[in-house]
């Protein structure tokens, strides 16, 4: 049997409304990404990049076109089938971390499992706690913890239902140099135990460890280049 993408866009357009004003986000998009790359997007502000990772999210979705994700068509779900489709296929990692403040770290991690209807939730945040060499701060909420650790936090939380596909938005652009390198070899091991990553970032150490570059423009694909095999 052929592989197939895990990732599918098929002729995507994303047009939002500004009031009386129309903008289109992406622009007739097609694009495929396997199981097992790590892809970077990258582009000048408002050229769409947040736009397309939305779309792969089931965040949102598009005017015209079609997004399937392992082998399924987003737009044949609806809020609710796609609320559970996320916390089992995907895992996101956002640029302001999005952590729950009245929870602890280990309860921010726990979640996703809790809601998952897993056994297990405690004993599994508890490894991936200890994963991203946090298991000290399990009990100290967001506000109590460094950017850097809350976006450790953040990556152990996506990870938590060992999604296939792993989506990051601009995740270190709130971090100095050493927090976010040390938030790159976190997204380069889950790479290595096999997660499909897609990351939009401006961050060049990001995108030059990546597999493949796209590079998006007004809403279009101008490059996608191979970086290595």
């Amino acid at each position: 049997m052929l592989p197939t993408p895990l990732v599918q866009l098929q002729e995507v357009t994303k047009v939002y409304r500004d009031g009386q004003r129309e903008v289109t986000a992406l622009h007739n998009v097609t694009l495929e990404i396997w199981p097992g790359e790590w892809v970077a997007i990258v582009g000048p502000s408002g050229c769409g990049k947040s736009t397309l990772l939305n779309l792969v999210a089931g965040l949102d979705r598009p005017t015209s076109g079609r997004v399937l994700v392992d082998g399924i068509d987003l737009a044949t779900l609806d809020e609710e089938g796609l609320a559970r489709w996320r916390r089992t296929h995907v895992g996101f990692v956002f640029q302001f971390f999005q952590l729950l403040p009245t929870l602890t770290a280990l309860e921010n991690v726990q979640l996703p499992l809790i809601l998952a209807g897993s056994a297990q939730a405690r004993q599994r945040a508890t490894e991936l706690l200890h994963r991203v060499g946090l298991a000290h701060a399990a009990h100290r909420f967001p506000s109590e913890l460094s950017g850097g650790e809350q976006q450790r936090v953040a990556i152990a939380r996506a990870l938590a239902n060992q999604p296939r596909l792993l989506l990051a938005d601009e995740p270190t652009g709130n971090l100095d140099s050493a927090s976010g390198a040390a938030v790159l070899e976190l997204f380069a091991q889950a790479w290595q135990d096999g997660t499909t990553l897609l990351l939009v970032t401006h961050d060049l150490t990001i995108a030059q460890r990546a597999q493949r570059l796209i590079e998006l423009r007004d809403g279009i694909v101008v490059a996608d280049t191979l970086l290595r095999r």
